[in-house]
């Protein structure tokens, strides 16, 4: 997709599309800033909001956000919404999720996207701390409901891929449309951050002609 066009899902007109992939440096740059992802996650929470609206909401003026709003516009991550005039029209975002490029061949693209991957990090784990600080005035069942674990597994490269893929296949598609849509959230619901990292804490064996160690040829 590129960075001035998005497309609604097939079959579902009107919606935004569930997963947007960003790869080239230009946007990955342009996203790079912390009141933008602010705007994003506060827009993605919230639904359609004004410049005013989400400023009261992240700490920053409707001028500076109207600024990154118009930004974000030109990139294609939100657009308006329909209604109301300058700071008083309403935005939204265009797509309810994103995939920013990790590898890459380009070492330009590697580096940008590794820049905003750590942005997007750094919020999560101080929404994160701020939860270990803050638990105590939450009820007991829901304490208790949180999840806080650490898992390590010996796996090949091949199966971790697989874990990879069987985890979003199994939690993206559950509660995606209350994302989206508020009627479909239950009563008492309220917005859950899970984060889930699986990376190597060792390096691989070296492999002689592509095989694992101690296959004969």
């Amino acid at each position: 997709m590129s960075p001035d066009a998005t497309e609604p899902p097939p079959g579902r007109p009107g919606l935004p599309p569930e997963l947007r992939e960003i790869a080239d440096v230009r946007t990955l740059r342009a996203l790079a800033h912390p009141v933008r992802i602010a705007l994003i996650e506060a827009l993605t929470l919230g639904g359609a909001m004004t410049a005013t609206e989400v400023g009261e909401g992240i700490g920053e003026s409707p001028t500076t956000c109207s600024f990154h709003l118009r930004q974000l516009a030109k990139y294609g991550f939100v657009e308006e919404a329909g209604g109301g005039k300058g700071r008083a029209r309403p935005w939204r975002m265009t797509s309810i999720g994103m995939s920013i490029a990790a590898t890459h061949d380009d070492p330009e693209v590697e580096l940008a996207a590794g820049v905003l991957s750590r942005l997007f990090r750094e919020r999560q784990l101080d929404r994160y701390r701020t939860w270990l600080e803050t638990s105590t005035a939450y009820p007991r069942r829901w304490r208790e409901a949180a999840g806080d674990s650490e898992i390590v597994f010996y796996l090949t490269v091949e199966e971790l891929e697989q874990l990879n893929a069987e985890l979003a296949a199994l939690l993206l598609p559950r509660f995606r449309e209350r994302l989206t849509d508020p009627s479909q959230r239950p009563p008492g619901s309220v917005p859950v951050e899970l984060l889930l990292f699986s990376y190597p804490i060792g390096l691989p064996p070296a492999e002689s002609d592509g095989r694992p160690p101690g296959e004969a040829g």
